[in-house]
């Protein structure tokens, strides 16, 4: 876009979890944070970013928490699936009402509010600068919205995937709980693997290394780090080759 400074990543897949839209809260949705969030979202597109976002619905239901319960594994991943749907329209909506135009997109097809996932139709929403928002994960049971996230973002052809957190960056152990933690600025697709590092699932993590496709991991509570993040500066922990 012209007089918009340079951009390091212009085409991005943010992965967020429902968590981060839940705020100081213990259940569901903050509306402060959702508009601040799409906030910075509109923030992006006016750089010339190409955006789509994967969101989880941990806010409101994990399949794995039901598992526990004695609920039928399937049962539980298809009623998370349906949580994501309802933090993706919350979403939406909040952007919609700032002036940009957004799509989402469903794995599950649900035609009275989303439109069904097809690849080709989400390539040309991103060309026309439309924000996406991928719904229902991959549509499967037994497969995360990591692993959705690390999908949807080869499959757009993105050049980075951005996974929000509520700490900045990788450590070597949790540093909520474990003072002597070590924050990680690089590190290697078979290290997170091999060290059993807390980034994403293996599936997503497998899927990235074999496409080469680097994640960066950073906090999402710092107002402008994902700005910063475009335009190249040393925000958050990467993995890469």
């Amino acid at each position: 876009m012209s007089g918009s400074p340079p951009l390091k990543y212009r085409r991005i897949l943010l992965k967020l979890s429902g968590e981060a839209l839940m705020g100081q809260r213990s259940f569901g949705l903050d509306p402060d944070v959702v508009v601040g969030l799409s906030r910075e979202i509109v923030d992006l597109v006016g750089l010339g970013v190409e955006l789509a976002l994967v969101i989880g619905g941990g806010n409101i239901f994990r399949g794995l928490d039901a598992d526990k319960t004695g609920m039928d594994r399937v049962t539980g991943d298809h009623m998370g699936m349906l949580a994501t749907l309802i933090n993706s329209l919350a979403l939406q909506d909040a952007l919609e009402q700032q002036g940009v135009h957004t799509r989402v997109l469903s794995a599950l097809e649900i035609r009275a509010v989303a439109e069904p996932f097809i690849r080709r139709r989400a390539l040309r929403h991103i060309e026309k600068g439309r924000v996406v928002i991928f719904a229902a994960g991959t549509g499967n049971p037994y497969f995360t919205t990591d692993s959705a996230a690390a999908l949807r973002a080869m499959e757009l052809k993105a050049e980075v995937l951005l996974k929000a957190t509520k700490v900045d960056g990788i450590y070597t152990a949790d540093p909520v709980h474990d003072p002597s933690a070590e924050l990680l600025k690089r590190v290697g697709y078979l290290e997170v693997l091999e060290r059993g590092l807390k980034v994403m699932d293996t599936t997503a993590i497998s899927l990235c290394m074999d496409n080469k496709l680097p994640i960066v991991v950073f906090d999402i509570r710092t107002s402008g780090n994902i700005r910063r993040l475009v335009l190249g500066e040393d925000v958050g922990s990467i993995v890469s080759e």
